[in-house]
């Protein structure tokens, strides 16, 4: 068992190792039920995966840059009009 202790706001932090087996992280929901003597904590819900990459997220109405497109390019024709 891991003890914590209680701020002066009533607000306790939850154990690392305890965070991980049971999966809570930010916006997890917890119950506490008083159970005789004691109180137990139980998780209500866990909220749904942080996404890692935001890659896809956005979207444009362009069109997507071709996969052979070469930005030197440019710079060589801009170079030449000169």
């Amino acid at each position: 068992m891991e003890a914590t202790s209680v701020t002066s706001k009533g607000q306790v932090t939850i154990p690392k190792s305890l965070r991980q087996r049971f999966g809570i992280r930010q916006g997890s929901k917890i119950e506490f039920n008083v159970v005789g003597d004691h109180v137990e904590l139980h998780v209500v819900n866990n909220p749904v995966e942080v996404v890692k990459s935001g890659f896809g997220m956005l979207k444009t109405r362009k069109s997507a840059v071709p996969v052979d497109f070469d930005a030197a390019m440019l710079l060589g024709k801009r170079k030449s009009a000169k």
